[in-house]
């Protein structure tokens, strides 16, 4: 389950993948658009900012902007930057795998291996589609009808 530190991370990515290149937003107007706390956005914007998704530029004209442009930054890189591994389980995680202490037969576990599946899926997803993508989604009128051959 993405947490609210994942989404306004996306949100906060969103919002800068959406203006020209080279232009920066500041953490308040960042915040105020996308109703997320303040304070709560300045530690996420750390974070990403330390992960290489955005760069910060202080004093007057300065702000945030992306590191890279928004086709080039992926969903699923932002997601387990401010969120962790994408598995909802631990036992079934491919970079933090730790079993779980109530299994008895880790490798016969039903539950790890449909959680396992999940990952595959949620990563397939997330791991392909880019913030440009997103930012696509939101100006269409039907999303879910755009085919790509």
């Amino acid at each position: 389950m993405l947490t609210k530190k994942g989404k306004y991370g996306l949100k906060a990515a969103l919002h800068l993948a959406a203006l020209p290149p080279e232009t920066t937003a500041s953490g308040a107007e960042i915040a105020a658009r996308n109703h997320i706390p303040k304070k709560f956005l300045d530690a996420i914007l750390l974070d990403l900012r330390d992960a290489g998704i955005v760069r910060a530029k202080r004093g007057p004209g300065g702000g945030y902007r992306l590191a890279t442009p928004p086709a080039q930054i992926h969903v699923g890189h932002v997601i387990r930057v401010l969120d962790g591994p994408l598995a909802p389980l631990k036992c079934a995680s491919v970079s933090a795998n730790r079993p779980c202490e109530d299994c008895p037969n880790l490798e016969r576990c039903a539950v790890r291996i449909t959680m396992g599946h999940v990952r595959d899926a949620m990563s397939a997803i997330l791991d392909r589609m880019t913030l440009e993508e997103m930012i696509m989604f939101s100006r269409v009128r039907h999303p879910d009808l755009m085919y790509h051959i």
